[in-house]
């Protein structure tokens, strides 16, 4: 359900949590459970720490058709199968002049189920990572506020966290529980809040990508029909300022997002989020056509969206994977694509490092140069999204051999070095500085 709200009785609350393990992974978000998963599947002893209670809510709701092969690996493909998530079979944009693109339907891409995905609410959909985490030999504990990490020298060793309700589901124990545990490889998959990059001072803005975002969910907005009823619509605003994000959910809703540089959004005028998301939504047309009628059934909501990444994906006996390493701009919605990949690229680092029983930072690092080289095509094409003097209607139209290119990344296949010649073809294409 969209309103979901944390529950006292979550399912991980009390479960009991020993000394010492293989590995602790922090954060049970897309990233932190899919390593889990992996790694407890793997038969090491995993220990999942997550500081708020599940399940809770979480903005960020669309798959991209490449994450199919991880909800495979995962083993839960066949209970996406049977949700009642919204199918997504395409993504199409508007324009700042208020043209639909053509969709880019994935399937004629792709000739294979994987072509479609979904569009899903966060609760459900990091609750179920979780428990099939846990299925495979994981030990979940949400209210866990880890307040430390512990090192010897530069490798960590373990963390320092408090245990809501006791340490062994025992009623009568201590309400706050603080605890050592120890481990050999600690995983940082605590998102945005980057718990380790920030304390290791590892943290790097990008400077182009400022963004701030105002965001909804509406409910009886218009929807296409049939296979375009799931579709993620971007729609620019007039002066390409802004964009918007229309993303369908279950229940007749919708997830709605406007996303503008910090300076342009929030110019300190005393606005507030509704008057802003009001302000630009009138040069929107699309949009206001789709959610004139609708009612919004949750406050406005205000997120930074600034883009970052740590400074290295790794360390001796530590590694930091989806938004604890680093963060994009949403516009091509990468974000559990990216939790995903960097989840197993790490998993099967680290198992391969129990194997050598090597745990340097080169070892559990080995997939950065590859991931990060992933992580540049998104960005790349972002900058060429928000640059005022770069078209793509234009640009394939004089280079329509690269339009297959554009929808490998907008279905997540992000990871070849073929897309090189699409961005060469583009040129040195950045946006304005948001600074």
């Amino acid at each position: 359900m969209i309103t979901t709200q944390p529950s006292e009785s979550c399912p991980f609350q009390k479960t009991p949590v020993g000394q010492s393990y293989d590995v602790i992974v922090l954060g049970a978000g897309p990233a932190g459970t899919t390593c889990a998963a992996i790694l407890a599947d793997a038969g090491k002893s995993v220990l999942v720490l997550e500081r708020e209670l599940m399940p809770r809510f979480h903005v960020g709701e669309s798959l991209l058709p490449k994450t199919y092969p991880t909800l495979k690996r995962l083993g839960v493909l066949e209970k996406m199968k049977q949700s009642a998530f919204p199918k997504k079979y395409s993504v199409q944009f508007v324009t700042e002049m208020g043209k639909l693109t053509q969709p880019f339907y994935f399937d004629e891409y792709i000739p294979h189920e994987s072509s479609q995905t979904w569009q899903v609410e966060r609760a459900d959909f990091d609750l179920m990572l979780a428990e099939n985490a846990r299925q495979k030999g994981a030990v979940v504990r949400t209210g866990a506020h880890v307040v430390d990490v512990l090192f010897e020298g530069d490798r960590a060793v373990g963390v320092k966290v408090k245990l809501k309700n006791g340490s062994t589901g025992d009623d009568d124990a201590q309400e706050d529980n603080m605890q050592e545990i120890a481990c050999k490889v600690l995983v940082d998959a605590t998102g945005q809040s980057a718990f380790l990059a920030n304390r290791l001072g590892m943290k790097q803005a990008d400077p182009l990508l400022q963004k701030g975002t105002i965001w909804s969910y509406f409910q009886g907005a218009i929807r296409d029909e049939g296979k375009d009823e799931g579709a993620t619509i971007i729609m620019q605003t007039a002066g390409k300022k802004s964009w918007f994000w229309y993303i369908p959910l279950s229940d007749d809703i919708v997830s709605v997002g406007c996303t503008g540089s910090m300076k342009y959004m929030f110019p300190g005028d005393g606005s507030t989020p509704e008057q802003i998301f009001e302000r630009e939504l009138a040069k929107c047309p699309e949009m206001v056509r789709r959610i004139e009628n609708a009612k919004r059934i949750i406050e406005y909501k205000v997120t930074k969206d600034f883009t970052y990444r740590a400074k290295q994906t790794a360390g001796p006996g530590w590694v930091l994977i989806g938004d604890a390493f680093g963060f994009i701009d949403p516009v091509y919605s990468s974000g559990i694509l990216l939790a995903f990949a960097s989840g197993e690229f790490a998993a099967d680092a680290i198992i391969e490092g129990f194997g050598k029983n090597d745990f340097s930072a080169k070892q559990l690092g080995n997939w950065n140069e590859r991931f990060v080289a992933g992580l540049a095509h998104f960005k790349r094409l972002i900058y060429g999204f928000y640059a005022p003097d770069f078209s793509f209607g234009a640009f394939f139209k004089k280079y329509p051999e690269c339009r297959n290119q554009m929808t490998d990344i907008l279905m997540g296949d992000v990871f070849k070095p073929e897309l090189e010649t699409l961005f060469e073809k583009m040129g040195p294409v950045v946006p304005p500085s948001d600074l």
